[in-house]
Protein backbone atom coordinates (compact mmCIF):
# COMPACT_ATOMS: atom_id res chain seq x y z
CA UNK A 1 0.00 0.00 0.00
CA UNK A 2 1.22 3.34 -0.61
CA UNK A 3 1.95 5.76 1.85
CA UNK A 4 0.03 9.10 1.74
CA UNK A 5 2.10 12.48 2.16
CA UNK A 6 0.30 15.68 2.16
CA UNK A 7 2.16 19.44 1.50
CA UNK A 8 0.35 21.99 2.15
CA UNK A 9 2.27 25.64 -0.03
CA UNK A 10 0.75 28.63 -0.80
CA UNK A 11 0.87 29.45 -4.18
CA UNK A 12 2.86 28.62 -7.15
CA UNK A 13 4.00 32.03 -8.03
CA UNK A 14 7.41 32.67 -9.05
CA UNK A 15 10.21 32.39 -6.44
CA UNK A 16 12.31 30.06 -4.74
CA UNK A 17 10.86 28.33 -2.43
CA UNK A 18 8.22 27.55 -5.03
CA UNK A 19 11.15 26.14 -7.54
CA UNK A 20 12.05 24.31 -4.75
CA UNK A 21 8.74 22.77 -3.97
CA UNK A 22 7.82 22.00 -7.65
CA UNK A 23 11.50 20.02 -7.49
CA UNK A 24 10.35 18.57 -4.57
CA UNK A 25 7.09 17.19 -6.44
CA UNK A 26 9.35 15.84 -8.83
CA UNK A 27 11.38 13.84 -7.43
CA UNK A 28 8.94 11.54 -5.59
CA UNK A 29 8.63 7.74 -6.28
CA UNK A 30 4.91 8.09 -7.31
CA UNK A 31 4.75 4.30 -7.14
CA UNK A 32 5.61 4.23 -3.97
CA UNK A 33 3.92 7.59 -2.54
CA UNK A 34 0.11 9.13 -2.96
CA UNK A 35 0.49 12.07 -2.62
CA UNK A 36 -1.89 15.66 -2.15
CA UNK A 37 -0.70 19.24 -2.23
CA UNK A 38 -3.09 21.75 -0.80
CA UNK A 39 -2.78 25.14 -1.86
CA UNK A 40 -4.36 28.25 -0.54
CA UNK A 41 -4.34 29.79 -4.09
CA UNK A 42 -4.25 27.92 -7.46
CA UNK A 43 -2.02 30.58 -8.55
CA UNK A 44 1.23 31.05 -10.00
CA UNK A 45 3.57 30.64 -13.41
CA UNK A 46 4.78 26.99 -11.66
CA UNK A 47 1.11 25.79 -11.58
CA UNK A 48 1.52 24.16 -14.98
CA UNK A 49 4.53 22.62 -14.04
CA UNK A 50 2.78 20.41 -11.04
CA UNK A 51 3.40 16.55 -11.41
CA UNK A 52 0.30 15.07 -13.14
CA UNK A 53 0.72 12.26 -10.40
CA UNK A 54 0.04 14.89 -7.90
CA UNK A 55 -3.46 15.24 -6.23
CA UNK A 56 -3.80 18.95 -6.06
CA UNK A 57 -6.57 19.47 -3.55
CA UNK A 58 -9.53 21.69 -4.41
CA UNK A 59 -8.84 25.19 -3.61
CA UNK A 60 -10.76 26.59 -0.82
CA UNK A 61 -12.44 30.24 -0.59
CA UNK A 62 -11.53 30.52 2.92
CA UNK A 63 -7.62 30.01 2.57
CA UNK A 64 -7.50 31.94 -0.60
CA UNK A 65 -8.26 35.29 1.21
CA UNK A 66 -5.07 34.99 3.70
CA UNK A 67 -3.29 35.71 -0.01
CA UNK A 68 -5.88 38.20 -1.84
CA UNK A 69 -6.54 41.83 -0.88
CA UNK A 70 -8.76 42.57 1.61
CA UNK A 71 -11.81 43.56 -0.55
CA UNK A 72 -11.76 39.89 -1.89
CA UNK A 73 -11.63 38.75 1.47
CA UNK A 74 -14.22 36.92 3.43
CA UNK A 75 -16.37 38.44 6.29
CA UNK A 76 -14.15 36.37 9.12
CA UNK A 77 -10.61 36.29 7.17
CA UNK A 78 -11.42 40.15 6.81
CA UNK A 79 -11.94 40.43 10.85
CA UNK A 80 -8.81 38.26 11.51
CA UNK A 81 -6.55 40.57 9.09
CA UNK A 82 -7.89 43.72 10.80
CA UNK A 83 -7.38 41.67 14.38
CA UNK A 84 -4.07 41.12 13.03
CA UNK A 85 -2.96 44.03 12.11
CA UNK A 86 -3.69 45.52 15.69
CA UNK A 87 -2.08 42.67 17.17
CA UNK A 88 1.29 43.65 15.18
CA UNK A 89 1.22 47.44 15.21
CA UNK A 90 1.25 46.96 19.07
CA UNK A 91 3.06 44.51 19.37
CA UNK A 92 6.38 46.34 17.20
CA UNK A 93 5.56 49.83 18.89
CA UNK A 94 5.94 47.83 22.30
CA UNK A 95 9.29 46.23 21.32
CA UNK A 96 10.66 49.04 19.12
CA UNK A 97 10.52 46.65 16.00
CA UNK A 98 10.80 48.79 12.67
CA UNK A 99 11.90 47.51 9.12
CA UNK A 100 11.28 43.42 7.80
CA UNK A 101 9.79 41.10 10.53
CA UNK A 102 7.34 38.54 10.49
CA UNK A 103 4.67 39.41 13.09
CA UNK A 104 2.00 40.37 11.18
CA UNK A 105 2.40 37.41 8.68
CA UNK A 106 2.46 34.77 12.18
CA UNK A 107 -0.05 36.59 13.98
CA UNK A 108 -2.90 36.56 10.95
CA UNK A 109 -2.79 32.99 10.53
CA UNK A 110 -2.34 32.33 13.89
CA UNK A 111 -5.83 34.49 14.64
CA UNK A 112 -7.15 32.90 11.15
CA UNK A 113 -6.73 29.34 12.18
CA UNK A 114 -9.76 29.94 14.22
CA UNK A 115 -12.19 30.91 11.54
CA UNK A 116 -10.40 27.97 8.72
CA UNK A 117 -12.32 24.72 8.12
CA UNK A 118 -10.66 21.92 8.39
CA UNK A 119 -9.08 20.98 5.27
CA UNK A 120 -9.85 17.35 4.86
CA UNK A 121 -10.73 14.32 6.86
CA UNK A 122 -7.97 11.72 5.53
CA UNK A 123 -5.28 10.63 7.53
CA UNK A 124 -1.65 11.22 6.12
CA UNK A 125 1.59 9.29 6.98
CA UNK A 126 3.76 12.28 6.81
CA UNK A 127 2.30 15.78 6.52
CA UNK A 128 4.68 18.63 4.65
CA UNK A 129 4.41 22.38 5.53
CA UNK A 130 6.67 23.97 3.02
CA UNK A 131 6.17 27.68 3.96
CA UNK A 132 5.81 29.33 6.89
CA UNK A 133 3.35 30.63 9.21
CA UNK A 134 2.28 26.83 9.64
CA UNK A 135 -0.75 26.72 11.19
CA UNK A 136 -2.74 25.25 8.54
CA UNK A 137 -0.77 21.42 8.64
CA UNK A 138 -1.01 21.57 12.70
CA UNK A 139 -4.64 22.59 12.96
CA UNK A 140 -6.41 21.26 10.06
CA UNK A 141 -4.49 18.31 8.70
CA UNK A 142 -3.85 14.78 10.38
CA UNK A 143 -0.64 12.91 9.87
CA UNK A 144 0.98 10.74 11.81
CA UNK A 145 4.28 12.96 11.73
CA UNK A 146 4.16 16.53 10.54
CA UNK A 147 7.39 18.31 9.35
CA UNK A 148 8.01 22.56 8.91
CA UNK A 149 10.09 23.34 6.89
CA UNK A 150 12.46 26.94 7.15
CA UNK A 151 13.89 28.58 4.04
CA UNK A 152 15.14 32.09 5.46
CA UNK A 153 18.28 33.31 8.10
CA UNK A 154 16.10 33.61 11.82
CA UNK A 155 18.38 35.85 12.90
CA UNK A 156 17.52 38.76 10.67
CA UNK A 157 13.96 39.10 11.36
CA UNK A 158 12.33 40.67 14.23
CA UNK A 159 10.33 37.39 15.80
CA UNK A 160 7.19 37.48 17.82
CA UNK A 161 8.80 34.57 19.53
CA UNK A 162 6.42 33.56 22.39
CA UNK A 163 3.90 32.42 19.33
CA UNK A 164 6.43 31.80 16.75
CA UNK A 165 8.19 29.16 19.51
CA UNK A 166 4.12 27.68 20.29
CA UNK A 167 3.43 27.37 16.49
CA UNK A 168 7.04 25.28 15.88
CA UNK A 169 7.05 22.95 18.73
CA UNK A 170 3.74 21.27 17.33
CA UNK A 171 5.74 19.47 15.02
CA UNK A 172 7.82 16.40 15.10
CA UNK A 173 10.43 17.92 12.96
CA UNK A 174 11.82 20.80 11.54
CA UNK A 175 13.60 20.83 8.39
CA UNK A 176 16.23 24.01 7.11
CA UNK A 177 17.46 24.18 4.03
CA UNK A 178 21.43 24.49 5.44
CA UNK A 179 23.44 24.30 8.16
CA UNK A 180 23.52 28.02 8.81
CA UNK A 181 19.48 28.30 8.60
CA UNK A 182 19.29 25.30 10.75
CA UNK A 183 22.47 27.47 13.18
CA UNK A 184 20.25 30.59 13.41
CA UNK A 185 16.85 28.82 14.27
CA UNK A 186 18.32 26.92 17.07
CA UNK A 187 20.46 29.53 18.57
CA UNK A 188 16.78 31.61 18.62
CA UNK A 189 15.17 28.52 19.87
CA UNK A 190 17.19 26.19 21.94
CA UNK A 191 14.57 23.99 23.17
CA UNK A 192 13.79 23.02 19.26
CA UNK A 193 17.47 22.32 18.79
CA UNK A 194 16.51 18.15 18.73
CA UNK A 195 13.43 18.69 16.40
CA UNK A 196 15.84 20.25 13.27
CA UNK A 197 17.27 18.47 10.67
CA UNK A 198 18.68 19.98 7.32
CA UNK A 199 17.16 19.16 3.75
CA UNK A 200 18.65 20.79 1.12
CA UNK A 201 16.44 22.44 -1.68
CA UNK A 202 16.30 19.48 -4.40
CA UNK A 203 16.13 21.33 -7.75
CA UNK A 204 14.79 20.06 -10.94
CA UNK A 205 17.87 20.61 -12.66
CA UNK A 206 16.03 18.49 -16.16
CA UNK A 207 13.95 21.56 -15.33
CA UNK A 208 16.29 24.04 -15.38
CA UNK A 209 17.60 22.96 -18.49
CA UNK A 210 15.46 22.21 -20.51
CA UNK A 211 13.18 25.41 -20.48
CA UNK A 212 17.05 27.28 -20.54
CA UNK A 213 16.43 25.93 -24.77
CA UNK A 214 12.99 27.34 -24.73
CA UNK A 215 14.04 30.50 -26.63
CA UNK A 216 17.34 32.40 -27.03
CA UNK A 217 18.24 35.37 -25.78
CA UNK A 218 20.78 37.53 -27.75
CA UNK A 219 22.42 40.37 -24.67
CA UNK A 220 25.56 42.23 -26.78
CA UNK A 221 28.64 40.48 -26.73
CA UNK A 222 30.80 43.86 -26.68
CA UNK A 223 29.73 44.10 -22.82
CA UNK A 224 30.15 42.26 -20.09
CA UNK A 225 26.19 40.84 -19.33
CA UNK A 226 25.40 40.18 -15.63
CA UNK A 227 22.40 38.98 -14.21
CA UNK A 228 20.31 38.97 -11.47
CA UNK A 229 17.14 37.55 -10.32
CA UNK A 230 15.36 38.22 -7.37
CA UNK A 231 12.27 39.86 -5.45
CA UNK A 232 12.77 43.82 -5.43
CA UNK A 233 12.91 43.88 -1.76
CA UNK A 234 16.02 44.64 1.19
CA UNK A 235 17.37 41.37 1.77
CA UNK A 236 18.34 41.22 -2.24
CA UNK A 237 20.01 44.68 -2.42
CA UNK A 238 19.46 45.37 -5.72
CA UNK A 239 18.92 48.98 -4.61
CA UNK A 240 22.99 49.06 -4.38
CA UNK A 241 23.30 47.51 -7.91
CA UNK A 242 23.40 51.21 -9.50
CA UNK A 243 26.01 52.46 -7.81
CA UNK A 244 28.53 49.50 -8.55
CA UNK A 245 27.75 49.61 -11.99
CA UNK A 246 28.80 53.63 -11.70
CA UNK A 247 31.44 52.12 -10.04
CA UNK A 248 32.69 49.49 -12.78
CA UNK A 249 31.87 51.83 -15.24
CA UNK A 250 34.34 54.27 -14.25
CA UNK A 251 36.85 52.29 -14.09
CA UNK A 252 36.37 50.84 -17.35
CA UNK A 253 34.73 48.08 -17.02
CA UNK A 254 31.81 48.21 -19.72
CA UNK A 255 29.12 46.01 -18.44
CA UNK A 256 25.15 45.41 -18.61
CA UNK A 257 23.41 44.41 -15.63
CA UNK A 258 20.04 43.05 -16.08
CA UNK A 259 17.42 42.56 -13.33
CA UNK A 260 14.92 40.17 -13.54
CA UNK A 261 11.82 40.61 -10.46
CA UNK A 262 9.61 42.51 -9.16
CA UNK A 263 8.41 44.04 -5.83
CA UNK A 264 7.94 47.14 -3.12
CA UNK A 265 11.73 48.54 -3.97
CA UNK A 266 11.02 48.93 -7.71
CA UNK A 267 10.62 52.92 -7.12
CA UNK A 268 13.72 53.12 -5.55
CA UNK A 269 16.11 50.80 -8.04
CA UNK A 270 14.84 52.92 -10.38
CA UNK A 271 15.79 56.06 -8.62
CA UNK A 272 19.25 55.24 -7.85
CA UNK A 273 19.47 54.36 -11.84
CA UNK A 274 19.31 58.24 -12.39
CA UNK A 275 20.85 59.02 -9.50
CA UNK A 276 23.96 57.26 -11.10
CA UNK A 277 22.78 58.21 -14.45
CA UNK A 278 23.03 54.23 -14.98
CA UNK A 279 19.94 53.91 -17.26
CA UNK A 280 21.68 52.78 -20.38
CA UNK A 281 23.67 49.86 -17.80
CA UNK A 282 21.07 48.81 -15.47
CA UNK A 283 17.89 46.74 -17.06
CA UNK A 284 15.37 45.98 -15.22
CA UNK A 285 13.27 43.73 -17.27
CA UNK A 286 10.46 42.53 -14.89
CA UNK A 287 8.82 39.26 -13.93
CA UNK A 288 9.87 36.26 -16.45
CA UNK A 289 7.79 33.40 -16.10
CA UNK A 290 11.31 31.76 -17.61
CA UNK A 291 14.14 33.44 -16.50
CA UNK A 292 16.69 30.74 -17.46
CA UNK A 293 17.13 31.76 -21.47
CA UNK A 294 18.54 34.70 -19.24
CA UNK A 295 20.61 33.00 -17.01
CA UNK A 296 21.77 31.38 -20.33
CA UNK A 297 22.72 34.10 -22.17
CA UNK A 298 24.84 35.63 -19.64
CA UNK A 299 28.32 35.89 -18.42
CA UNK A 300 28.10 36.02 -15.06
CA UNK A 301 25.14 35.43 -12.47
CA UNK A 302 25.47 37.64 -9.26
CA UNK A 303 23.57 37.46 -6.06
CA UNK A 304 24.34 40.67 -4.24
CA UNK A 305 22.17 40.10 -1.18
CA UNK A 306 22.15 41.35 2.07
CA UNK A 307 20.59 38.16 3.51
CA UNK A 308 19.45 34.59 1.94
CA UNK A 309 18.01 31.33 3.61
CA UNK A 310 19.47 29.55 0.57
CA UNK A 311 19.09 31.43 -3.02
CA UNK A 312 17.79 28.77 -5.33
CA UNK A 313 18.66 31.43 -8.39
CA UNK A 314 22.09 30.68 -7.23
CA UNK A 315 22.38 27.16 -7.75
CA UNK A 316 20.32 27.37 -11.20
CA UNK A 317 22.97 29.66 -12.59
CA UNK A 318 25.22 26.78 -11.50
CA UNK A 319 23.62 24.46 -13.00
CA UNK A 320 23.55 26.03 -16.06
CA UNK A 321 27.62 26.58 -15.59
CA UNK A 322 27.80 30.04 -14.95
CA UNK A 323 30.55 31.85 -12.89
CA UNK A 324 28.74 32.87 -9.77
CA UNK A 325 29.19 35.90 -8.06
CA UNK A 326 27.87 36.24 -4.34
CA UNK A 327 28.05 38.51 -1.47
CA UNK A 328 29.53 37.34 2.23
CA UNK A 329 26.05 37.43 3.64
CA UNK A 330 25.72 35.30 7.07
CA UNK A 331 24.86 32.10 5.07
CA UNK A 332 27.03 32.43 2.23
CA UNK A 333 29.65 29.79 2.89
CA UNK A 334 26.56 27.12 3.15
CA UNK A 335 25.72 28.56 -0.56
CA UNK A 336 28.86 28.11 -2.21
CA UNK A 337 32.44 26.48 -2.29
CA UNK A 338 34.40 29.98 -2.83
CA UNK A 339 36.71 29.55 -5.44
CA UNK A 340 35.81 26.38 -6.85
CA UNK A 341 32.00 26.58 -7.86
CA UNK A 342 31.29 30.16 -7.34
CA UNK A 343 33.14 33.05 -5.52
CA UNK A 344 32.03 35.20 -2.18
CA UNK A 345 32.87 38.58 -2.02
CA UNK A 346 33.03 42.02 0.29
CA UNK A 347 29.34 43.45 1.18
CA UNK A 348 30.29 47.10 1.18
CA UNK A 349 29.64 48.26 -1.55
CA UNK A 350 32.69 49.74 -2.88
CA UNK A 351 35.14 46.89 -1.34
CA UNK A 352 32.52 44.81 -3.56
CA UNK A 353 32.73 46.86 -7.02
CA UNK A 354 36.87 46.61 -6.51
CA UNK A 355 36.17 42.82 -5.88
CA UNK A 356 33.65 42.47 -8.89
CA UNK A 357 35.93 44.23 -11.35
CA UNK A 358 38.80 42.68 -10.63
CA UNK A 359 36.75 39.50 -10.76
CA UNK A 360 35.42 40.34 -14.09
CA UNK A 361 38.76 40.74 -15.58
CA UNK A 362 40.28 37.46 -14.52
CA UNK A 363 39.11 35.13 -17.61
CA UNK A 364 40.88 32.36 -15.91
CA UNK A 365 39.37 32.05 -12.79
CA UNK A 366 35.96 32.60 -14.32
CA UNK A 367 36.76 29.08 -16.50
CA UNK A 368 37.82 27.57 -13.92
CA UNK A 369 34.62 28.16 -11.68
CA UNK A 370 32.66 27.13 -15.30
CA UNK A 371 34.46 23.82 -15.49
CA UNK A 372 33.86 22.83 -11.73
CA UNK A 373 30.15 23.83 -12.17
CA UNK A 374 30.28 21.61 -15.86
CA UNK A 375 31.32 18.52 -13.18
CA UNK A 376 28.94 19.29 -10.32
CA UNK A 377 25.83 18.05 -9.14
CA UNK A 378 23.41 20.82 -8.34
CA UNK A 379 20.14 18.76 -7.65
CA UNK A 380 20.27 17.52 -4.33
CA UNK A 381 18.32 14.69 -5.52
CA UNK A 382 19.47 11.96 -2.61
CA UNK A 383 17.35 14.88 -0.14
CA UNK A 384 14.32 12.79 -1.22
CA UNK A 385 15.68 9.76 0.99
CA UNK A 386 15.48 12.09 3.90
CA UNK A 387 11.92 12.87 3.32
CA UNK A 388 11.45 8.62 2.40
CA UNK A 389 12.70 8.34 5.83
CA UNK A 390 10.31 10.79 7.56
CA UNK A 391 7.43 8.50 6.52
Amino acid sequence: MKKKIIIVGHALRLGGVETSLIGLLQSFDYSRYEVDLFLYLHDGEFMPHIPKEVNVLPQNTSYASLLLPFNQNTFRLKTAKVLAKIYAFSFCKIKNIAGENFVYLLNLHRIAHWFLPKVNTKKYNLGISFLSPHYTLSKKLTAIKKVAWIHTDYSMYALDEKHELVMWKSFDKIAAIGNHSLKVFAQKFPSLKDKCMVVENILPQDFVKRRSKEFTVAFEKKHINLCSIGRFSYPKNFDNIPEITRNLLNHGVSVKWYIIGYGSDEALINAKIKEYNVEESVILLGKKSNPYPYIKACDVYVQPSRYEGKAVTVREAQMLHKPVVITNFPSAKSQLADGFDGIILPMETNAFSIALKDFLKDITLQEKLIHNCKNSDFSNQLEINKIYNLS
